[in-house]
């Protein structure tokens, strides 16, 4: 079956590969339209098991778990995108995948994903290949410092990752970032940090979230805004470039484009940073925000349903509660206009998303 004529109906079973906080979301929003969801995932405390009736906690490598669990579904998406291509194959070969499995083959290597971006046009940072502390040097040659080098594969919340400085110790960087595939990228010295949540169904129509401005701190995504700062031109440049990558992905879903902002002599412009292939922390806000949130669109654009054409109910702010931040939940309660959300786990490590606040400010019409 293939992506095109897939049609959920209203009973049947979403598979969920993935057990943390988007995928919760994803099931609620599958609830509400009426599908039921399992979920797998490999951590027992995984939070989006406390709200689904049944659920698969197994190894990503256990293929009688894959099988059995591709036999109690309808059709298996993702919450992260760092699933083993081998499980996403074999369900593949059961259920129709979607997005399609070999999305990742672009998205989880960073190299293959400058190189598909650049190889529509698409501005992107300085990059180049490393896979040793001579290739390391070539490569700083070419691109000058500061640069940040990152592992291709597996990385997220700026892990796996270092920026390298005038006088830095190339050969203790290489040994920490315990890897033999890496990726050099220029320093960009951006305005701001700006995201497109777009959503794409089997029929190629796109649907684009208005442009979010983010802020982050130690690598982590802090806070999100919306309207993003930014000319109108630019914005809808940056809504075109997230469409151009969904088509030429023939994605089905939600993915999002993250891009800094850059002076130019004509004004700003964009460089496209990464893809995310799933739903994306910086699209919380549509949750309150929003006519139909990114988690209902990817639901309906895997299901073969109509996208909905999202509205902004105004100017939206997304706040992350990061680590002990979520045991300040009773005070955003108090805020007027404040919508928690909790994701139900159980230790506030630092670093870990534990939570989210959004707040709407309804805008005066024009």
């Amino acid at each position: 079956m293939t992506a095109s004529t897939v049609k959920l109906k209203p009973g049947d079973t979403i598979g969920i590969l993935g057990g943390g906080q988007l995928g919760r979301m994803l099931a609620g929003a599958a609830a509400r339209l009426g599908f039921r969801c399992q979920i797998f995932a490999s951590d027992p405390d995984s939070p989006a098991f406390d709200v689904v009736q049944h659920a698969t906690c197994a190894e990503y490598a256990d293929v009688e778990a894959l099988e059995l669990f591709a036999n109690d579904v309808d059709l298996v998406t993702y919450e992260f995108e760092n699933v083993p291509a081998a499980a996403a194959m074999i369900l593949a070969a059961r259920r129709p995948v979607l997005p399609e499995y070999t999305v990742l083959g672009t998205t989880q290597d960073r190299l293959a994903e400058k190189d598909f971006v650049t190889g529509l046009g698409i501005g992107t940072a300085a990059y180049a290949d490393v896979s040793s502390v001579e290739s390391l040097r070539a490569a700083i040659a070419r691109i000058k410092l500061p640069a940040v080098i990152k592992t291709r594969r597996f990385g997220y919340d700026g892990k796996g990752q270092a920026i390298i400085r005038e006088g830095d110790d190339l050969e203790r960087i290489w040994i920490e970032l315990a890897t033999k595939s890496a990726i050099l990228e220029a320093f960009v010295p951006f305005e701001r940090e700006i995201s497109v949540i777009a959503a794409r169904g089997a029929d190629g129509r796109v649907e684009c979230f208005d442009v979010t401005e983010n802020e982050h701190g130690d690598h982590i995504l802090k806070i999100s805004r919306v309207p993003a700062a930014i000319p109108d031109a630019l914005a809808a440049r940056a809504r075109g470039i997230a469409e151009t990558i969904a088509d030429a992905l023939n994605y089905v879903g939600v993915l999002a484009v993250e891009m800094f902002v850059v002076a130019g002599a004509g004004g700003p412009t964009q460089l496209v940073n990464e893809i995310a292939p799933r739903v994306h922390n910086s699209g919380h806000w549509t949750l309150d925000g929003a006519s139909i949130s990114q988690f209902e669109q990817h639901i309906r654009a895997i299901a073969g349903w109509p996208l909905g054409k999202p509205v902004r109910h105004g100017a939206v702010t997304m706040t992350n509660l990061i680590g002990d931040e979520v045991n300040d939940y009773a005070r955003w309660l108090a805020v007027p206009g404040a919508t928690v959300h909790l994701y139900g786990k159980g230790v506030s490590r630092p670093g870990r998303k534990m939570g989210h606040v959004t707040e709407v400010t309804p805008q005066a019409p024009k």
